[in-house]
């Protein structure tokens, strides 16, 4: 580390004053306009406290609720997983994981014992100080006989689960998981208040940045800032939030541009250049782990046919898709789930073109001339859902299918429409890992197994890459993996997309966002402030 690095470091955290950290620039042997500059720039990295932050989100429901263990929209992940509440660990902007209501997590040389030391001192928004058994009673909640929690494939490996003290929580394996802490990151497993060895999850009370207020599901959410939050001035700068379901994404734009709203997601990618010539707007593209899917319900007829699902593959065309919906931020993705970025990411797979002939000759095995199909879309289920329903259309006539795009409503999509019809329109913002996207997304019986798909040869797979300690031979696994999901599975995967959102100038980040989720991870009500 540079003097120079030194001293932004000790002013950013508040160790030195801005006159100070002048005097140091100038000594250093900056002139007096590139030390003014460089204060400048320092200073309005330094998170500064007030304001009401107005977040405009695409996502939200009506059917949206405070359990946990139902968390499937925006709304609910930024603003109760990642509001409201805290989990035992936190993805960091460069995709490390890092403990944040623990102190500090170990495990045993097999990975199959975990023990997680608390911090002290961690209170939550009733007055109760966090203790073990909270947490063991969060994760409990996922796991019982009747859960439906989404959560609940990641849990099923724990044996046992008890408290050395108050401050301790130990868990047992039943096979090793190298990758058990960013599975307590996940948005379902918010650590919330208990007594007798429940969870209070109805009163909405948690131990993160910001309190719970007046709520209207598929509205809007009120929170003020949690004055006795345990990170300090590290973390939740805004007095006040609001969140507001727009599931339009020229209406949340137009309220970011008239100044409705601060910061808003899922940005429409045919107007955003117009939108970035904008002075007031800055724009987030990150390349993450989103991609969209169009999964098909492998238990019916016709896509219970792994040689129709094949046709389906092949009759659409990825690169049109890329350039025209996605308008270049993004890339062409290949039927299965671990994108370019991740450390496993099969490079070696060829990538599946559009080959409308190819589409025609897994027909002829199924023993069918042609196809027809129905499609349910809704933007709800990502930026340019309908328009991509519509071209995939046009292309798959080539092969001989006739696809039927109905449009649903956005409201109550994904409780009345996904996992519900046999082909509908999807997206994830993908998994930290592999191991975690692979078990909610695709392993057998999974509550979010969009395909309902399962596959021996996957499963005894996945089951043998969690407990893998070698990174190469798991690399081979995890390799051979994508190649069965993306040859058998019955998630047609078109596109890797950025996460575009917008936010005023007026709002302020770190140097770096995460990009795991949209909107800095989904923790921008607790990294984000007012210049």
């Amino acid at each position: 580390m540079t003097k120079l690095e030194g001293l932004k470091t000790l002013y950013q955290n508040k160790q030195i004053s801005r006159r100070h950290f002048m005097e140091g620039a100038l000594a250093l042997g900056l002139g007096v306009s590139a030390a003014t500059a460089f204060t400048d720039k320092v200073a309005a990295a330094v998170p500064k406290r007030g304001g009401t932050f107005r977040l405009g989100l695409g996502g939200a429901s009506t059917t949206d609720s405070l359990d946990p263990a139902t968390f499937i929209s925006t709304f609910t992940q930024i603003g109760l997983n990642f509001g409201v509440h805290n989990n035992l660990t936190e993805v960091t902007a460069s995709g490390e994981i890092i403990p944040e209501l623990a102190e500090s997590f170990e495990s045993s040389p097999d990975a199959k014992t975990w023990n997680f030391k608390l911090r002290k001192g961690v209170e939550f928004h009733n007055g109760k100080s966090l203790e073990a058994a909270d947490v063991i009673a969060s994760i409990q909640h996922h796991r019982g006989e009747d859960s439906k929690s989404a959560v609940k494939p990641l849990l099923v490996d724990i044996e046992e689960m008890s408290t050395p003290d108050k401050h301790t929580v130990m868990f047992k394996l039943a096979n090793g998981n190298a990758d058990f802490p960013f599975v307590m990151n996940d948005y379902h497993l918010p650590i919330l208040p208990s007594d007798d060895g429940k969870v209070d999850w109805q009163s909405g009370v948690g131990a993160g940045g910001y309190v719970l207020g007046e709520r209207d599901w598929g509205v809007r959410m009120e929170m003020k800032r949690n004055p006795n939050y345990w990170k300090g001035d590290k973390g939740s700068h805004f007095d006040d939030v609001l969140l507001l379901g727009i599931s339009d994404w020229t209406a949340r734009q137009n309220a970011l541009i008239n100044g409705q709203v601060d910061a808003v997601n899922r940005v429409d990618l045919k107007t955003v250049d117009l939108l970035a010539r904008n002075p007031t707007v800055t724009i987030d593209d990150i390349t993450g782990n989103q991609h969209y899917t169009i999964p098909m319900n492998t238990t019916v007829a016709p896509f219970d046919n792994p040689d129709v699902r094949l046709a389906l593959k092949y009759a659409i065309d990825r690169e049109e898709l890329v350039k025209k919906i996605l308008n270049g931020h993004g890339t062409p993705a290949n039927d299965h789930p671990i994108g370019p970025g991740q450390r496993y990411f099969n490079k070696d797979l060829p990538q599946r073109v559009y080959d409308p002939d190819k589409a025609r000759h897994h027909l002829k095995k199924a023993g069918m001339d042609g196809l027809k199909v129905d499609l349910h879309a809704a933007n709800t289920a990502f930026a340019g859902a309908i328009d991509t329903a519509v071209l995939y259309q046009s292309q798959a006539k080539k092969a001989g299918i006739d696809i039927n795009v109905i449009r649903e409503a956005d409201d109550g999509y994904w409780t009345n429409v996904w996992m519900k019809k046999p082909w509908s329109m999807s997206y994830w913002g993908g998994r930290p890992t592999a191991d975690w996207m692979f078990t909610v997304g695709y392993a057998a019986g999974g509550s979010w197994n969009e395909s309902f798909w399962s596959n021996d040869r996957f499963m005894k797979l996945l089951l043998e890459a969690r407990a893998e300690l070698d990174h190469a031979k798991r690399a081979e696994m995890y390799a051979e993996m994508q190649k069965i999901v993306s040859d058998e599975g019955g998630a047609l995967i078109p596109m890797y997309a950025n996460n575009v959102d917008a936010r005023s100038k007026k709002v302020a980040t770190p140097e770096k966002l995460a990009s795991n989720w949209e909107l800095d991870g989904w923790k921008c009500l607790d990294r984000w402030w007012f210049a």
